[in-house]
């Protein structure tokens, strides 16, 4: 059975759409099986006959002559498609051919955790052919980098800078997660310049119901200039060893 053509598209969504999935709809010129013969290229109320051509067969013997021998070739019938029939009357919309190109909306469906570069198969609802399956549609997805957050296999990635006094303190800090819910989470006072804070469960949906974590990148932020209070209090911090 004769196959249509596969054919690929590239799609670009946002950061938030590729971590929960969504549904887009886009538009593309293909070749599609015709809507008013439904594919056999007749006219409707027509019927079909027997191709002259190939009688029936739908293919076609050729016999070529060489210096090195007789050769015979079989190629499809170009008169009948490869379908050993031929309508009486044509289809007036499709010429006989059973398909046409034309602009067709398609809804593409997102699936939840997809990664910048990979494929979503689609399969025949690539192009058509007379009297045949349709080929496959594939649809690389391109995901748009997003202000906060960044991905690491199933993690949530983001940096946080820390003022120098909640660093030494501790503080509690409210998060606008990807979801756009308020998160307060609780930071302890900081052994060194840099940490990671891990908050479970609000990472990347995976497997089901189960998502990875919200991994924080926390890092002391230092004053671009100080004052002669604080510059006082510095060198007070100073002399007790800090």
């Amino acid at each position: 059975m004769p196959r249509g053509r596969d054919i690929s598209i590239d799609l670009e969504v946002p950061f938030k759409d590729a971590i929960f999935g969504t549904t887009r709809t886009v538009l593309i010129a293909k070749v599609t099986t015709c809507d008013i013969c439904h594919g056999n290229g007749s006219k409707p109320g027509t019927e079909l006959e027997t191709c002259k051509v190939c009688n029936g067969a739908g293919q076609v013997h050729e016999t070529r002559n060489s210096i090195l021998g007789q050769f015979t070739s079989v190629r499809p019938c170009v008169a009948c498609d490869g379908v050993g029939k031929i309508p009486k009357e044509k289809c007036s919309e499709c010429r006989g051919h059973g398909v046409k190109r034309r602009e067709v909306e398609m809804k593409i469906t997102i699936p939840a955790g997809i990664d910048n570069g990979e494929m979503i198969r689609m399969p025949q609802q690539g192009e058509a052919v007379k009297t045949g399956i349709a080929g496959d549609l594939y649809v690389k997805i391109h995901v748009k980098p997003h202000a906060t957050f960044r991905r690491d296999g199933s993690n949530l990635l983001m940096d946080l800078p820390v003022k120098m006094t909640d660093a030494l303190l501790g503080t509690t800090v409210t998060i606008e997660t990807l979801e756009g819910k308020v998160l307060e989470v609780k930071i302890p006072p900081m052994k060194k310049a840099e940490e990671h804070l891990r908050v479970a469960g609000k990472g990347i949906p995976a497997d089901g119901a189960r998502r990875g974590d919200l991994i924080i990148r926390l890092e002391v932020a230092l004053p671009h200039k100080l004052s002669s209070a604080v510059k006082k209090v510095v060198e007070d911090l100073k002399s007790e060893g800090l």
